[in-house]
């Protein structure tokens, strides 16, 4: 199932968005589970472990961190980010520190214009700094 979603991401992207998703898979803490959702390669956190799953979806285990190649830019989402201030200063300000070109992100998604400038040791350290644990106490706290 993942190789048919990196199969149809188009050349230019490909490398890049296949190295980003081996820095996420190299980092990402234990528990979160490696699926298909929303159209993306996406770790989640299992039902098995928070059978709430996300509010939004009922019976949809909660998104923590997707991975999308859109037509203009690869789109890394990390909610952790869009829940915890702290961590979001903190990789916008080793973003700076590190990268050449301007941030260019929304509330949780950060978007990737050129396969040049991708940072991929600061994204391996933003994924591996919030455990799974930490994730879902974040978004208790942030979705009442």
């Amino acid at each position: 199932m993942f190789e048919e979603y990196i199969n149809s991401i188009d050349d230019k992207w490909k490398d890049a968005y296949i190295r980003l998703m081996n820095e996420v898979d190299n980092n990402i803490p234990e528990g979160f589970e490696k699926v298909m959702q929303y159209n993306m390669i996406s770790y989640v956190v299992p039902l098995t472990t928070y059978p709430s799953g996300y509010h939004v979806t009922p019976n949809t285990p909660l998104p923590f961190i997707s991975l999308g190649v859109q037509k203009r830019h690869i789109a890394l989402y990390h909610m952790g980010i869009y829940g915890n201030a702290k961590l979001l200063q903190w990789f916008q300000d080793e973003y700076s520190k590190r990268v050449p070109t301007k941030l260019n992100m929304g509330k949780s998604c950060i978007r990737f214009t050129s396969t040049k400038n991708i940072p991929y040791d600061l994204i391996g350290e933003l994924v591996a700094r919030m455990s799974m644990e930490k994730w879902i106490e974040c978004y208790e706290v942030n979705k009442k």
